[in-house]
């Protein structure tokens, strides 16, 4: 038993330094995405939505949306189910519970 302890002392040293070494540049490509992926929208932001809002609507009416294809309909399911499924658990967490709000 101790030469087993003995033998796992003697190597935790050498995993601690080979997960730092693997760790960091994936920690380094993380961080590279987050600070994008992660960041609040800008003042710069807000027109570029509006004018996505527009095109959204300006589709609606016209009936461009009919011309899409299906991967594209797809995707854009995909989306709207990745959105809802967020908004639900974003739900369960605030009230801190799955079933129900505590009044």
């Amino acid at each position: 038993m101790s030469k087993a302890v003995a033998s796992l002392s003697s190597k935790i040293p050498m995993l601690i330094n080979y997960t730092i070494s693997e760790g960091k540049p994936r920690l380094a490509t993380f961080w590279k995405y987050a600070k994008v992926e992660l960041a609040p929208p800008t003042p710069g932001d807000i027109p570029k939505a509006i004018g996505g809002l527009r095109d959204v609507m300006s589709a609606w009416r016209t009936g461009r949306y009919k011309h899409i294809t299906v991967k594209e309909a797809w995707l854009n399911t995909l989306v709207a189910a990745e959105v809802g499924f967020w908004f639900f658990v974003g739900e369960c967490i605030g009230k801190r519970h799955l079933i129900g709000y505590k009044v």
